[in-house]
């Protein structure tokens, strides 16, 4: 039985989609306010599943939590493949991709604002810069 109400917002929406990628454990999950720079959506979320297999998984639990909570069906595209799922929930726009293919189309290069896109590398170099417990 779903338990959205007319009331939800892309808020929680957001939350909705938030967790469900944390619980798949999907990797490296960015999100993007849009309010007040597209009108296609208040939210973009990208995320990475390690593979073309975790990546068509994560993106059908997604839709089927989506589903479950509000009784509306997502569009979904490019599960097939597997390399880069799009969901669109009206709200929220979610991108799941495959390491390698977020890495070619950058999504967060060009929807970023640039102090928050300045943030996320220099936090990323720090993680990189980090010596692995053994």
């Amino acid at each position: 039985m779903p338990t959205a109400t007319a009331a939800d917002t892309s808020d929680d929406t957001l939350a909705r989609v938030l967790a469900s990628l944390d619980d798949d454990k999907a990797e490296d999950i960015v999100s993007i306010d849009l309010r007040g720079r597209s009108a296609m959506a208040d939210h973009m979320v990208i995320a990475s599943g390690r593979s073309a297999r975790q990546v068509g998984a994560i993106a059908e639990k997604l839709v089927e939590r989506l589903k479950q909570a509000t009784g509306r069906t997502a569009r979904v595209e490019g599960k097939d493949t597997g390399d880069w799922v799009l969901i669109d929930t009206d709200d929220v726009i979610v991108h799941v991709f495959r390491p390698e293919v977020r890495e070619f189309y950058q999504l967060e290069k060009m929807w970023m604002p640039t102090d928050a896109l300045g943030a996320l590398r220099s936090d990323a170099a720090r993680d990189a810069a980090m010596p692995v417990a053994n």
